[in-house]
């Protein structure tokens, strides 16, 4: 379980997130939605442990994101919304040389499996020649090489077709529930977030999501 507990974040004098407290069970999907500004990306950061709250802890199980953070980070994938490839080198290069950077080792034939499995099958073009759509999928792709617990998706398929987007969408659903992964997600689509969510935290006071979300059944916390 990631457990979020009275989370607070300053930068300087000016409060990004005050007081805010959930938990994600293993297995859960959970949206993560706001205008522009509420803080969602400042919540991934807290959650990825590129940022530290100014107050309030993180745990992920019984282990504290201030006391085990080494430990934890081996357990995180991180997907950003900028697309970060070698665009020279081929899908198998890309997925070769992360390999070598992740906390597991994997063969050849294993990360290509895991690009096969999200219906990436370009093993040998170039990045520089795939659709935008397809470099989503390797971005992910790489993200998922060290079996991470929890998976941070920061509006993951922005800008692609809408077959990509399914196929990724789908591809997210079995990773929750066939290996319990903790999967959060941003995006504007609310489309896609009440499609592909088990639930919704919804940050910030803007009436937009609000009414959007009054018309669900998900269940939806506000902050």
């Amino acid at each position: 379980m990631l457990n979020v507990q009275a989370i607070t974040k300053l930068y300087g004098d000016r409060l990004i997130l005050d007081d805010i407290s959930f938990s994600i069970q293993a297995g859960e999907i959970v949206g993560l939605v706001g205008e522009n500004g509420a803080g969602k990306s400042t919540m991934l950061q807290l959650l990825a442990t590129l940022s530290n709250p100014t107050k309030g802890n993180i745990f992920l199980d019984d282990l504290s994101y201030q006391k085990h953070k080494k430990n934890i980070r081996k357990q995180i994938g991180f997907v950003p919304q900028d697309i970060a490839l070698w665009e020279e080198f081929t899908v198998e290069e890309n997925m070769v040389f992360f390999e070598k950077l992740s906390w597991k080792n994997k063969t050849k034939q294993q990360l290509k499996q895991l690009c096969l499995d999200m219906e990436l099958d370009k093993w040998q073009e170039p990045v520089n020649t795939l659709s935008g759509g397809m470099k989503r999928k390797l971005n992910l792709a790489i993200s998922l090489i060290h079996d991470p617990k929890v998976l941070l998706l920061d509006e993951p398929t922005v800008g692609i077709d809408l077959k990509s987007r399914k196929e990724i969408g789908n591809y997210l659903k079995r990773q929750a529930l066939e290996y319990n992964k903790i999967i959060v997600y941003t995006s504007h689509d609310m489309d896609e977030i009440i499609t592909l969510c088990d639930r919704i935290l919804c940050i910030g006071e803007d009436p937009f999501y609000k009414n959007i979300l009054n018309e669900t059944e998900k269940n939806i916390i506000t902050f």
